[in-house]
């Protein structure tokens, strides 16, 4: 596969907003997928960020394995950071985000407290694309604020949302990715998350690529989800052929219809139903 690279105009344009934004910003709350807490994130972000206290949140939570979760955990809080897994959708460790940004705001709230003063703190959600900001604020808001759809790309400007309840002044951003991985396995596993548009992709070597992953840690998890039987002699490309024949997507001739096999597989991977799986290791 060729090197993966989508940095379109609009994430130039995001970051230099996000730039601008943080001066008015007490806070960054990162999101991270925790199916790839180390590749999905933006490394730009650790000089963008500066000072600014962080909030780390691996999204996604009940997609991953829960046991590379809790040693991403904390191997990420052993680095100093707050941390905290959560999924909106299973409403997993959501009650907690409250704590993580009251203990890292306790000093500002102190000190605005002693002063009399009463006024939101200011939280910037930033992360890479497709990873769950929009999702989550609307989690947080208990309403629909921000635009939320299954493809990355969809936010493109920051917008400012106020959770008074909460006591919280969210900004939202784009997601924003990196003009180029310097691993090109990192580009392939944000492919595999969905984090790239699919259009630029060779989706047949991008399945064959995930397969190869999935196999080397999670080949039961195949095995179960498509009924097939994995020999040691066999290429990704055979175990992609299998779970082809498997499903029945087969043209004239019998003939795999790859397009349509390689899109179930990653389909299915990114909505959870070949297993919980994290494409990180150490």
């Amino acid at each position: 596969m060729a090197d993966i690279v989508w940095y379109p105009g609009h994430m130039a344009k995001a970051k230099r907003l996000i730039k601008e934004s943080l001066p008015n910003i007490d806070m960054v709350i990162e999101l991270l997928d925790a199916r790839a807490p180390l590749s999905s994130k933006n490394p730009d972000f650790n000089s963008l960020f500066g000072n600014k206290p962080v909030l780390t949140l691996l999204t996604k939570s009940s997609l991953a394995d829960p046991v590379a979760t809790k040693y991403f955990t904390e191997r990420l809080k052993r680095s100093g950071r707050e941390v905290i897994a959560i999924d909106c959708k299973a409403g997993q460790g959501l009650k907690n985000i409250q704590t993580g940004i009251n203990s890292l705001m306790s000093e500002k709230l102190a000190r605005d407290a002693a002063r009399g003063i009463k006024r939101p703190i200011r939280a910037m959600v930033a992360g890479i694309t497709n990873v769950g900001k929009s999702t989550l604020i609307n989690t947080i808001c208990g309403s629909k604020k921000a635009a939320a759809e299954d493809r990355p790309g969809v936010t493109r400007h920051n917008s400012r949302i106020s959770v008074p309840s909460l006591g919280l002044e969210l900004t939202d951003t784009p997601g924003i990715l990196w003009h180029k991985f310097d691993d090109e396995l990192v580009g392939v596993k944000l492919a595999c998350l969905g984090s790239i548009r699919d259009e630029i992709l060779d989706t047949l070597d991008l399945s064959c690529r995930l397969i190869g992953i999935i196999r080397e840690h999670y080949s039961e998890c195949l095995v179960s989800r498509f009924g097939i039987v994995i020999e040691e002699t066999d290429s990704d490309y055979d175990v992609f052929e299998k779970i082809g024949r498997r499903r029945g997507f087969l043209r004239s001739g019998g003939v795999i219809d790859e397009d349509r096999a390689a899109g179930v597989i990653l389909d299915e991977f990114r909505a959870g139903k070949i297993g919980r799986i994290t494409l990180d290791r150490e």
